[in-house]
């Protein structure tokens, strides 16, 4: 996603997406671990795919799928592989990360610039 060309990096994005959060909101195990290397690379301007980064991290942010399960079958949260925990683990990674904001609603590109506002939206901040 780096150094490759518009399609590559897109193509990578794409299969990481349905490893770490599939449909756009079901999470795994590996999510949070992976959400500072998308940090990083969201505020690279090499980087030809930032806006789709910036929105899969939105996606990372609003998941609630195994949250809302647990809430109505609670003995979920009792297996040794816990997903509600995967998810706020995730969503906690996500959160930690969110003063690159600044940076990144400082850029000149719009689609940057709106990926980072939809993002800035979910975490609760008002974009600067």
């Amino acid at each position: 996603m780096a150094w490759g060309s518009a399609e590559t990096a897109a193509t990578a994005l794409k299969d990481l997406r349905e490893r770490i959060c599939q449909y756009g909101f079901v999470v795994e195990q590996a999510t949070a671990a992976t959400v500072p290397f998308l940090w990083e690379l969201a505020q690279l301007p090499q980087v030809t795919c930032r806006p789709q980064i910036l929105l899969l991290l939105k996606n990372i942010a609003d998941t609630r799928q195994w949250e809302s399960i647990a809430d109505a079958y609670p003995k979920l949260l009792n297996h040794r592989e816990n997903p509600a925990a995967w998810e706020r683990a995730a969503r906690e990674a996500v959160h930690a990360r969110q003063d690159a904001i600044d940076v990144l609603m400082s850029e000149d590109d719009t689609e940057i610039a709106h990926a980072t506002t939809e993002l800035a939206r979910t975490l609760g901040r008002q974009p600067c």
